[in-house]
């Protein structure tokens, strides 16, 4: 097996469908890549990925939003085409395996309808330091 691994954003909302009784959730990735070229000049180079996700799992949609970061992993397929002006083309696209939201563009406000909020309000830390044994007690206890 061939696997291919992207992370980059979402270049549209993600678009769900039905086909054949299954449900198939469609989306493109954009992968933007800085370089030098020879003369020294900053350039840039972005692929886009088609991806196509069969799944029951229709729940992470909502949040596949355009602008969305995302790391998407799955099996690569090239396809090959002919433009109208009789010039061959291809195209990359990917038959995803896993998906995982990475976060939203930061110039969107708030997170974007992409990122995951977690409930309840995070982490607590603890009201005393770890290493400092609680008042009045052994200071050969373990503090857990």
């Amino acid at each position: 097996m061939i696997k291919l691994q992207v992370i980059g954003n979402l270049g549209k909302d993600c678009v769900s469908n039905t086909v054949n009784g299954k449900n198939v959730m469609n989306f493109t990735v954009a992968h933007t890549e800085k370089y030098k070229d020879s003369t020294g000049a900053q350039r840039e180079k972005t692929i886009w990925v088609d991806c196509a996700y069969w799944s029951d799992r229709t729940g992470i949609a909502p949040y596949l939003k355009k602008g969305t970061q995302v790391y998407v992993e799955g099996a690569p397929e090239v396809r090959t085409y002919q433009t109208q002006d009789g010039k061959s083309g291809a195209s990359l696209s990917l038959r995803v395996l896993s998906i995982q939201l990475l976060g939203s563009r930061a110039s969107e406000g708030g997170n974007g309808g992409g990122g995951y909020q977690p409930q309840g309000g995070g982490y607590n830390a603890p009201s005393q330091p770890m290493n400092e044994a609680p008042i009045g007690g052994d200071s050969d206890d373990l503090p857990f």
